[in-house]
């Protein structure tokens, strides 16, 4: 039975409890994990042990040669030396599978961590390696965008702190998927804030600058139910801070919700578990808004709308039309607004 892959918190936990392997893979897309789990190995060394048992290398200027005669030395005056080895990215798989004969038998007391930000490492001889050394390999994995909001909830909560569904959306809106931004702008919160409040939209827009009124969580609800004053309200706000809520992500989350839409009509039964199952819904307000919209738009005006959204994306970009994007995306609501439907 194959062991559970590695995880975030887990490795956190053996660190914290100095409970390391001789070598860890930190590779894949998101790079946040990769650049918190280096940082925290950065940190596993005392500062007056630091001098002589403690080296960063960069993948593109060094050899797997040298990383290897490094690894193998005796730690001075110290439990065991760390080597970090960053930007394996940047390297080709050839080279850095050079390393896989210390990787298989590497040397106990050196922790050797190799880092390949946003990209995975490959070679099926590198993770045998490794594999066979009692090496740990961690792929940093994207957070799906529906896992986002949850995701966002779960640290709000580890800083001592909670925040309504509102609050969540928000910040998933406004940040989008960037973790490092996500966490910055939590351990802000968390920094002004007294242990156990909450995090309120007011709270958001005091603190952080998105409006509680006027945001890709109210705009997307007010198309939900037609409301058409609201929208050019959202819409004229966005004009006028274009910071505040940038076109290109007020565009995913307008298309995110049409294409969720049209696939809840094609759920057998269309039942509220089937829907919220299929969609991957985690509440009953993201729930409540899908019905909404399914009592607003039938499939062929949902149809019409993905068509249009598609439109609008390739205009704003310059294909077939010079004007400004937010006149473009103001063309845009009005067309969502009115559908036909007409396929």
């Amino acid at each position: 039975m194959a062991l559970p892959a590695p995880t975030f918190e887990g490795i956190k936990k053996a660190i914290k409890a100095r409970d390391f392997a001789p070598v860890y893979l930190l590779h894949g897309e998101e790079g946040y994990f990769t650049d918190a789990l280096a940082a925290a190995f950065d940190s596993v060394l005392p500062d007056e042990e630091k001098a002589f048992n403690h080296y960063v290398l960069y993948a593109p200027e060094v050899e797997p040669a040298q990383v290897i005669d490094l690894c193998r030395r005796i730690p001075m005056m110290a439990e065991r030396q760390v080597v970090i080895l960053k930007e394996a990215q940047a390297i080709r798989a050839d080279k850095l599978a050079k390393l896989a004969p210390y990787l298989a038998a590497p040397v106990s007391t050196t922790l050797l961590v190799i880092c390949c930000r946003g990209a995975q490492a490959k070679g099926k001889e590198l993770m045998a390696a490794i594999k066979q050394g009692g090496g740990v390999v961690f792929e940093s994995k994207k957070i799906a965008d529906y896992n986002i909001p949850a995701f966002i909830g779960s640290y709000i909560k580890e800083k001592g702190l909670s925040a309504e569904q509102k609050s969540l959306e928000m910040l998933r809106d406004f940040i989008g998927a960037d973790l490092s931004k996500l966490y910055n702008e939590i351990d802000k919160l968390a920094s002004i804030l007294p242990a156990g409040a909450a995090v309120t939209p007011e709270v958001i827009e005091r603190n952080i600058g998105v409006s509680k009124e006027y945001n890709t969580f109210e705009l997307v609800d007010a198309l939900a139910v037609r409301d058409a004053a609201k929208v050019f309200r959202c819409l004229a706000y966005f004009k006028s801070n274009p910071k505040a809520a940038p076109l290109v992500m007020v565009t995913a989350a307008v298309f995110n919700f049409f294409a969720d839409l049209l696939t809840a009509y094609y759920v057998p039964g269309r039942t509220d578990a089937g829907i919220s199952a299929e969609l991957k819904l985690r509440n009953q307000f993201a729930l409540r808004r899908i019905r909404s919209g399914m009592a607003s738009y039938n499939p062929f005006q949902i149809v019409e709308i993905i068509s249009a959204i598609r439109t609008f994306d390739a205009r704003s970009k310059g294909v077939g039309s010079r004007q400004n994007e937010h006149n473009l995306f103001h063309e845009l609501a009005f067309h969502i607004l009115s559908a036909p439907g007409r396929v």
